[in-house]
């Protein structure tokens, strides 16, 4: 997948298309699956979706697990810890964490529509390419082979998600199975 930069613009309503948004809730292409907690059991909240390339729709979902009143940080940084998690439709969530039918659920507000931007001087967030490692490599090992999808700089974001001081999210999609991974650093 090639490289795009994206900004995000409030909706003026609900986003119901399969394209690339953040918040408001998912446009679910095949039967609801919502992540939930390993710690809690709670559903996690949804930050995002993504339109990935192809002949057919084909959407990719982020969500992390973050409490009401204070944000759980617990291992949402790592990959397999099961409090976060990127899934691809058509396709299957990992099993790390266990998946409830629910259409909606938890989210950071209303939609943002994602909307191309020429470079990185106006974001460094972006869907496709190379990822812009913060600390070092961290690219999923097992279970592969893995395609970076996005990359999710906490200040690009409309809204506020907890990436540690000024962090950035990497997701990952085995373009097989639309099982993901995803994990964040900080400065």
């Amino acid at each position: 997948m090639d490289k795009q930069y994206l900004r995000f613009v409030k909706a003026e309503t609900p986003i119901l298309e399969p394209v690339t948004k953040l918040g408001g809730q998912p446009v679910w292409l095949e039967e609801p699956t919502w992540p939930l907690s390993a710690k809690t059991g709670n559903p996690m909240r949804f930050i995002g979706q993504i339109a990935l390339p192809g002949d057919r729709p084909r959407l990719a979902y982020l969500f992390m697990t973050e409490d009401e009143d204070a944000w759980l940080i617990e291992r949402t940084w790592e990959t397999d810890a099961g409090e976060n998690a990127f899934f691809a439709q058509p396709g299957r969530p990992a099993s790390l964490y266990d998946v409830r039918p629910l259409s909606t659920g938890p989210t950071h507000g209303p939609d943002h529509l994602a909307v191309p931007t020429s470079s990185e001087e106006t974001s460094t967030s972006f869907v496709g390419g190379a990822p812009k490692w913060l600390q070092g490599e961290e690219t999923p090992t097992a279970s592969g082979p893995w395609e970076h999808t996005l990359q999710l700089d906490s200040c690009d974001v409309p809204f506020p998600v907890n990436f540690g001081d000024a962090g950035i999210g990497y997701a990952f999609l085995n373009p097989h199975t639309g099982e993901g991974r995803f994990l964040w650093q900080c400065c």
